[in-house]
């Protein structure tokens, strides 16, 4: 027994389990910083979407909706599609110990800052479809900063930790949608600041904001996914066990402001005590939580190991559990759930954005009453004629930008009120795997609903907008329906695939693929989805597209039955040791996969 160890005996101190809260969450700062990149991520793409086709539109005026919603499927699902060909290499490239986490984050935020840029000034469909290409193949950050969550705080808080992923998304499906609805086409939007003898335009107004009318949107999202780069470079810490890169983000911050103290101060001691600190952050002796109670307890509940680690002065790398071995039964059922649900997730966003914006129209029972009479004008146009049949009918809302961001705020609204009110409670009384699957049958509901709300009365004649007490109420309905099955769904499918993974060594990997997985089916959904309702938009169903996604959305709800919720580490390795019955046993050879639920 060392001196240290004969003076502070561990042993004899025992601690009360820590019930994890919001309050006592560890490591505060480090989620805010993850947190925010993943709302700038999802700020860019819910504020591109609420303007696509109208830009869509703008590149050639001539085109019908059926092409328009085939283009929007595509330009959609190019980001994702890309996604699919990097994100597993994103992931190898997480889990290296010279590369890691922090490294594939900010080149992630960075060039899709950039792509933004290139898209807000493109000028044809090609152009858009190729930066969306770029800007998803250098775009590593979910994967990235899902695991540096689970790295960040103990596994105890991670239902809260991965609830605030879900809720950047949710914020950033208010802010993107309303500030990208406001920022197009500026010149007509705020005609005294930019048009025609204007504050900053001028005589003429300012002449690039009337070439490239999208373009102040999309500069937005750059500014705001630079802003983060910055902030994650120096302000956020490297996760990785074992990394081997230099935190020179981190220590050059630390040091100026170590400067500016000794500058003031005159005490050189503080240098001195920050760079050892330092030091002792990359031997691994400092954990950086903020609650020392929690990080007393942890002390107390690996002693053995942490010793054991010192002794050795961690000579021997970390094991590593190879690739070929990682596609247990649980991580294939997983990918299986992941993939549905993020294909219908993506058909919706495209299906929701079209639908919004498809322009409305009659479909007669009598055939003495042409279409013509409805036109405005006409002394019927204010009546609204439905098929016989429940199923044949068409239109959409023909709602324009602003109006459209406004309806997609609504998802965001409610996607926090629920995340923050409902969803603790609900997973604290029922667990996690009983709201997962229970959320999933609200799915199909909502898109078998959806189409529908173009039948409800509205208070303005065809062609204008709908409006009204009823249109708005069917949206608010059929979007509280959604959101509530997301918001259980998707913080869910995020902790799922965590502890999918059978090795903490592949953690990166494993959310390397769960990223490949969505990408590819959040590019497949959008794609399929616009081809669908282009074609039977033209056969005059325009519920036929949103009834196939209900359907795809249902065999979610099977697969789910075989999805459990895994322990992160389920194989152990020559010399691990796994916890078994209160105590600890140490695995001197390869072992199996360990069969817990």
């Amino acid at each position: 027994m060392t001196p240290i160890e004969k003076s502070h005996p561990i042993q004899s101190v025992s601690f009360p389990p820590v019930t994890p809260t919001w309050s006592n969450m560890p490591c505060k700062p480090q989620l805010a910083i993850l947190c925010l990149s993943r709302f700038v991520d999802f700020f860019q793409m819910a504020s591109l979407q609420t303007y696509m086709v109208h830009q869509l539109k703008s590149f050639n005026p001539e085109l019908s909706d059926s092409v328009i919603s085939h283009q929007a499927g595509v330009l959609q699902g190019s980001f994702t599609a890309a996604q699919i060909v990097t994100s597993i290499l994103w992931g190898r490239l997480a889990d290296k110990p010279n590369v890691g986490r922090k490294l594939v984050l900010n080149i992630g935020l960075i060039g899709t800052g950039i792509s933004m840029l290139g898209v807000g000034f493109a000028t044809t469909y090609t152009q858009a479809v190729v930066w969306r290409v770029l800007g998803g193949a250098i775009n590593g950050t979910v994967g990235a900063a899902r695991t540096m969550v689970a790295e960040t705080v103990d596994k105890r808080w991670h239902p809260r930790a991965f609830l605030l992923l879900p809720a950047a998304f949710n914020i950033a499906n208010v802010a993107g949608p309303i500030l990208g609805g406001l920022l197009v086409e500026p010149v007509n939007s705020f005609p005294g600041l930019f048009g025609e003898n204007s504050t900053f335009g001028g005589r003429d107004g300012v002449a690039w904001m009337k070439n490239y009318p999208y373009a102040v949107a999309n500069m937005l999202s750059t500014i705001l996914l630079f802003a983060e780069a910055l902030l994650v470079t120096y302000g956020l810490k490297e996760t990785l066990r074992g990394y081997k890169g230099a935190e020179w983000g981190a220590w050059s911050f630390k040091k100026v402001l170590d400067l500016i103290i000794e500058s003031f101060q005159g005490v050189k001691a503080k240098g001195v005590r920050a760079m050892t600190e330092s030091n002792m952050l990359k031997r691994g002796l400092l954990s950086g939580r903020e609650d020392s109670s929690v990080e007393l307890n942890r002390l107390a509940d690996n002693q053995e190991r942490l010793l054991s680690e010192n002794e050795k002065g961690q000579s021997r790398p970390p094991p590593r559990l190879p690739f070929s071995r990682i596609w247990t039964s649980n991580v294939l059922w997983t990918l299986a759930s992941v993939a549905i649900f993020d294909f219908h997730m993506g058909a919706f966003n495209n299906l929701w954005i079209l639908f919004l914006s498809t322009s409305r129209e009659f479909v007669p029972t009598d055939s003495s009453m042409p279409q013509q009479q409805h036109e405005k004008g006409s002394e019927y146009q204010h009546l609204r004629l439905r098929s016989a049949s429940p199923f044949k009918f068409s239109g959409g809302l023909a709602f324009p930008p602003p109006t459209i961001g406004f309806a997609m705020a609504i998802l965001g609204f409610i996607g926090v009120a629920l995340q923050f009110l409902l969803y603790p409670w609900a997973n604290g009384k029922f667990g996690l795997m009983r709201c997962f699957r229970a959320s999933l049958f609200l799915f199909p509901l909502a898109y078998f609903l959806a189409p529908y709300i173009s039948l409800l009365p509205s208070t303005t004649a065809f062609p204008e907008p709908a409006a009204g007490f009823w249109v708005w109420t069917g949206i608010a309905m059929v979007l509280t329906l959604q959101v509530a099955a997301r918001t259980f769904a998707l913080p869910a499918s995020i902790i799922l695939v965590n502890n999918s993974s059978p090795h903490p060594s592949v953690l990166g990997t494993i959310h390397g693929l769960g990223q490949a997985d969505s990408a590819t089916f959040r590019t497949f959904g959008p794609i399929l989805a616009g081809g669908w309702y282009g074609t039977w938009l033209e056969r005059g169903v325009v519920g036929m597209a949103w009834w196939i996604v209900a359907a795809i959305s249902a065999l979610g709800c099977f697969a789910s039955f075989y999805v459990r919720n895994g322990s992160g580490h389920e194989i152990f390795l020559e010399g691990e040791e796994e916890t078994s019955g209160g105590g600890i046993r140490r695995r001197d050879s390869v072992a199996a996969p360990s069969n817990r639920t």
